[in-house]
């Protein structure tokens, strides 16, 4: 980019007059609900964080005890830092005096914020840009450097690290992004009074995230969670929907799929054209989905055994009598996966591990002793608060559970907000994915507790009869079902390494397929997309690096994979079955209205 262009890029106009008054009007408007808000705060009763911070303090100090006594790695670090930062300023004279000169350091693959070209074609941001970056890298290198730290403090330091630098990243503020200042001076500043209503809506709704505005695109039963069905039973806990038919002959086997709590059901009935069940629909697949219920506090006592036994195994009766089938194919999605496997463990322990045919589990934790990040607000001191937060609802917040999911992404989810709305006042583009992961659900008080207990600090559902639901001990070795355990390689709720050990522990014969992407993305992977790829590996050794170590890497989508080994385990077929032609009859159509529950 030339100089004059440079100078064009950044030409200030007068705003426009139209604009400022709406822009003030409406920083007015959300200043008074945003009051309102506040003093409706103030007035009730303080509500306990759902994380103890005074842990995550401790592990600072402690680190920082650590440091004092290591002055060697300190000045290593020091003499480092210094060569690097002298390695950058040459760079920079260079690059001012018009010389070329390779950058000391890129952001990492995948790191969206700098795709400004002014980040790379002037000087002084690409030198902020290098400066940030090596910072960042210097200060990480030393968390992981500093020796006598056990594993959890340097987790916990390492992740709030990681919370402050993506915070303070040049792109975050006005006048250290290109884009925004360019956007203030062609508009006069016209955006950040846009930005700053903005904010005020935000502060109003008192969830203490920044809502992600987008067009309003998408409508349930209309263009999402739109496959053609019928809810055909329903209980306290969740309604259960049947999709109609579009083949004339449908394999044997009903296929029962079972969500997480954490968000509603439809991740896997995004848009058509990405839904995973139509696409099973269109395979010739007779397709079930649990639809939970959003809690309120009537369901406060509702624990891990009542989702397994008045959820998922009530759903696997109720497919029994819709369809005459004495046995399903179960598949499930991360916690769903959990619920599901325990539901089989169940039902084998009652003589009946018949009824699961095959038992498919994707992005699912069934040994908890690898939760990576998520190990950072799983502190005694963090249940408790946790405990404490829902003790008086009888509930946690669902805007409490996607400000945690926030944090993992947070450049992505939080900071990438703040730049589209706070600074540079747009919409985002539409996002069927991203519409539904706003679309919360709470979870109730009991379940917490007792999943919390079992598996993410107690870890107990790898060891047989540990688990005891309703007085039944749970066993997965006695599940004799296939198995098929997916994993995703950039997930970053559940690890691919942690979910490796799953597919060791059933008492059947077991495959391991690992997906592209992330937890979400890698799932919604239709086969027109032709993206992302996959790993596949007959074998399984030990351990999930040795299973890499020999798998092969596979184009496209891994679900035409799954189709074929769920052919394989039951190849029988039977003429298509339509809703309600069984014993349970058509209540509303889909999606229902438990997945409209606020």
């Amino acid at each position: 980019m030339s100089d004059e262009t440079n100078q064009r890029s950044f030409q200030a106009n007068l705003p426009d007059p139209a604009a400022t008054r709406e822009a003030l009007a409406e920083i007015f408007i959300n200043a008074a609900q945003a009051t309102r808000a506040a003093a409706k705060k103030a007035l009730a009763p303080p509500t306990a964080l759902t994380f103890d911070p005074a842990d995550k303090a401790g592990a600072m100090f402690n680190f920082a005890l650590s440091l004092m006594t290591q002055p060697t790695v300190l000045v290593e670090a020091q003499q480092k830092a210094f060569a690097e930062w002298s390695s950058l300023w040459t760079a920079t004279l260079r690059r001012m005096g018009g010389q070329a000169a390779d950058p000391v350091i890129e952001p990492a693959r995948g790191d969206r914020r700098f795709s400004d070209p002014a980040w790379t074609e002037q000087p002084l941001f690409e030198h902020l840009k290098q400066s940030y970056l090596l910072a960042g890298r210097q200060m990480n290198e030393l968390v992981a450097k500093v020796d006598n730290v056990d594993p959890d403090t340097r987790l916990r330091v390492a992740f709030i690290l990681r919370q402050y630098l993506d915070a303070v990243a040049p792109t975050n503020f006005a006048l250290t992004n290109p884009e925004a200042l360019r956007k203030s001076l062609e508009t006069g500043g016209v955006n950040l009074l846009g930005g700053l209503a903005n904010l005020l809506a935000d502060v109003a709704t008192d969830k203490g995230i920044v809502e992600r505005r987008a067009a309003d695109t998408f409508e349930l039963g209309v263009n999402i969670a739109a496959t053609p069905g019928d809810v055909v039973y329903q209980n306290t806990l969740f309604q259960l929907i049947q999709y109609a038919p579009t083949t004339p002959q449908v394999a044997r086997r009903p296929l029962l799929y079972v969500p997480p709590l954490v968000n509603k059901y439809y991740l896997m009935d995004l848009q058509p054209k990405s839904s995973l069940l139509k696409w099973l629909v269109d395979e010739g697949r007779t397709v079930f989905v649990v639809s939970w219920v959003n809690p309120g506090p009537e369901l406060r006592d509702k624990d891990l055994a009542s989702y397994v036994v008045e959820g998922v195994v009530e759903a696997m009766n109720a497919v029994r009598d819709a369809t005459g089938e004495p046995d399903v194919d179960l598949a499930a999605f991360c916690m769903g996966g959990t619920l599901a496997a325990c539901a089989a463990a169940y039902l084998a322990a009652k003589g009946e591990a018949d009824r699961v045919g095959s038992l498919t589990m994707i992005g699912t934790l069934l040994e908890f002793s690898d939760l990576r990040e998520w190990a950072v607000f799983m502190g005694a001191g963090d249940m408790e608060a946790l405990h404490r937060n829902v003790h008086s609802k009888g509930y946690i917040e669902s805007h409490d559970l996607q400000k945690l999911f926030s944090l993992m992404r947070a450049n992505d989810l939080i900071w990438s907000s703040v730049v589209n709305h706070y600074l540079l006042d747009k919409e985002a583009p539409p996002s069927d994915i991203l519409y539904w992961f706003a679309d919360g659900a709470r979870i109730p008080a009991a379940f917490l507790r007792t999943y919390g207990e079992n598996m993410l600090k107690g870890d107990q559902l790898k060891n047989p009869g540990a688990v005891v639901l309703q007085g039944t001990p749970l066993d997965l070795g006695k599940v004799t079902a296939p198995v098929f355990v997916i994993s995703l390689k950039d997930d970053h709720v559940s690890a691919w390494e942690a979910t490796y050990s799953g597919a060791r522990m059933f008492g059947g014969p077991a495959r391991f397929l690992l997906g592209g992407s992330g937890h979400n993305a890698g799932v919604i992977n239709p086969p027109s997309a032709n993206k992302h790829g996959f790993w596949t590996n007959a074998a399984l050794p030990d351990d999930a690096e040795g299973w890499m170590a020999t798998a092969a890497k596979q184009d496209g989508s891994w679900w035409p994979e799954w189709r074929t080994w769920l052919t394989e385990q039951d190849a029988d077929t039977k003429p298509a079955r339509k809703v309600g032609e069984g014993k349970l009859k058509a209540i509303e159509p889909a999606p229902g209205s438990y997945v409209r529950g606020q």
